[in-house]
């Protein structure tokens, strides 16, 4: 009889065409993808639990899900498998889809990819250009205004730390039993045309990071001070934070663990 497996993948994606990461019904989403073409590939059923619930546009270059169950196909040959149908059935390997497995490993049984992350890292993406890029309207924030990049860097520090970051959350998303999360770092840097925000933390709220970038994009612009940084985290008021980036120039990074995987 076939072992039970408890495998691990790391996953990247293309989120222009996904309405998000969950499974959804009547709709494509990156997990309902996964999980048919998986299905087809074990020759069982196959429900994932992923780490991030990316909304509809967002990226991710690393999310990671895992899944237990029987099945009797070599875990290498899975991805190669995998890849192949989710490539549209080309066994070129120049050529892949719009979301693609990048590593599976089997882990303990007992190991949860989403309970057992120990925080993620975001980047999001900004052109600061006065002319638009119609090719890279779905991969970045197209901000046509000027960007003081030295008081966003001066916002920025201010997000670093344990804070309550209900100031920062939209409504809708699930419910926590606190607001309070650290980020550990939060880098802005220009990289030409480009306005680079990374930002790493032990778990973020519903549209944290989005609404943060877009906090952060004001203070660039001139709308308001760096300094209004801290009053807004103590206000815990979502209306005292600036706008929700748009989803686009959004990037899962990658998913901690207690030991590096």
């Amino acid at each position: 009889m076939t072992s039970e497996k408890n495998i691990l993948l790391t996953i990247e994606y293309d989120g222009s065409e996904f309405s998000g990461w969950q499974r959804q019904p009547d709709v494509r989403t990156v997990q309902g993808e996964l999980e048919r073409v998986l299905t087809k590939v074990c020759g069982a059923e196959v429900k994932l639990n992923g780490t991030s619930r990316t909304d509809a546009g967002v990226h991710a270059l690393g999310q990671r899900a895992s899944f237990c169950g029987r099945y009797g196909i070599p875990t290498d040959r899975l991805l190669i498998a995998a890849n192949n149908i989710l490539a549209g059935g080309k066994r070129l390997a120049s050529v892949t889809g719009d979301v693609r497995i990048i590593s599976a490993r089997e882990m303990p049984l007992d190991f949860h990819a989403r309970f057992d992350s120990k925080g993620k890292k975001y980047r999001y993406v900004i052109s600061n250009s006065p002319n638009i890029d119609i090719f890279r309207r779905k991969y970045c924030y197209q901000v046509t205004s000027p960007l003081n990049t030295e008081e966003m860097k001066r916002a920025a520090g201010f997000i670093k730390g344990t804070h309550d970051f209900a100031a920062f959350q939209s409504a809708g998303g699930q419910e926590r039993e606190t607001t309070v999360r650290t980020v550990y770092d939060f880098t802005v840097e220009q990289q030409g045309k480009d306005i680079i925000m990374e930002i790493s933390g032990d778990g973020f709220l519903y549209n944290m990071v989005r609404i943060i970038a877009g906090t952060i994009v004001e203070v660039g612009l001139g709308k308001r001070s760096a300094d209004d940084i801290p009053a807004v985290i103590e206000s815990a008021n979502r209306s005292r934070a600036g706008h929700k980036a748009p989803a686009e120039g959004l990037y899962l990074v990658e998913v901690y663990y207690e030991q590096e995987i």
